[in-house]
């Protein structure tokens, strides 16, 4: 059985190289992926929705992503992705990119969380303090909006980066870590599949979902096609089918699908950027 799980787990890491020969002809367009959980979980998550819309459209799109979130950073400020969905995006140096927003998933907003495990005795964010709290990255939104809190209220923790957000709520678990700051949707998802329960202890204001963005050097012709299939993915039978399917893999909650986003939508976002007493943790 184990045997079988390994081999289907390689068999999806490999189609992300190999992903949609139906729309040969064209060189594949490169989608960049953030670094929120394991290569394997995002690729099993990923490659069915961009063969959907691989197929859709009539233009190949090929997964791709670092080995580490600063990897993947990297290849943004770069501009090495063709697509990208990431809120990495408005960091300053990486927007000089020039990404531009065009969809989200459908669904609720996020919140940078500062949570704990149900059973902690820690039940205020002064309670942390000197004491080991997990974040993502040095990059993570998130992470930086947690701390920026923190820094606000003079409460000094000791911070350990974990290499991306399921990272950092696997120490959670795991006991090697007093709490964690994560996003409170990738936590939701997570907390089902592995059967944690949890308490947040702090949670910030409202942010857009991570936004799919497109690189400046794409034509107009193929944005309008990859926003059209990723829009009626949801309406049509197959696309649904897929993105349940692909919502199984990490405990997605609907609604399913993507809708419409805009740069203004976002400006919260770079606002924080401007504003954080982060210079880098």
């Amino acid at each position: 059985m184990e045997s079988k799980r390994t081999f289907a787990l390689v068999a999806v890491l490999l189609s992300a190289l190999f992903i949609n020969t139906a729309a040969a002809g064209d060189k594949a367009l490169i989608f960049g992926v953030l670094s929120q959980r394991n290569a394997v979980v995002t690729a099993e998550y990923w490659n069915p929705i961009l063969d959907y819309v691989s197929r859709k459209s009539g233009i190949a799109l090929q997964l791709k992503m670092g080995k580490t979130v600063q990897e993947t950073d990297r290849m943004m400020e770069l501009g090495e992705f063709d697509l990208v969905f990431s809120n990495h995006i408005f960091i300053p140096r990486i927007s000089k990119a020039g990404y531009r927003v065009i969809a989200r998933f459908a669904g609720e907003p996020i919140q940078a969380q500062i949570v704990v495990l149900e059973d902690s005795t820690i039940r205020t964010l002064e309670s942390l303090a000197g004491k080991e709290v997990a974040f993502p990255s040095e990059t993570a939104f998130v992470g930086y909006v947690s701390m920026d809190a923190l820094m606000r209220k003079d409460i000094q923790v000791n911070p350990v980066f974990a290499g991306n957000q399921e990272g950092a709520m696997g120490q959670l678990k795991a006991g090697s870590v007093n709490a964690a700051s994560v996003n409170s949707l990738v936590m939701q998802e997570f907390a089902v599949r592995e059967q944690i329960k949890y308490r947040v202890l702090w949670s910030s204001a409202s942010f857009a979902g991570i936004p799919l963005a497109v690189n400046r050097r794409l034509s107009k012709k193929k944005i309008k096609a990859v926003r059209d299939a990723l829009f009626t993915m949801a309406s049509d039978p197959e696309g649904l089918k897929v993105l349940r399917a692909s919502a199984a893999v990490i405990k997605q909650n609907p609604p399913f699908g993507f809708v419409s986003a805009a740069e203004r939508d976002y400006d919260n976002q770079r606002e924080f950027y401007a504003k954080t007493l982060l210079k880098g943790f």
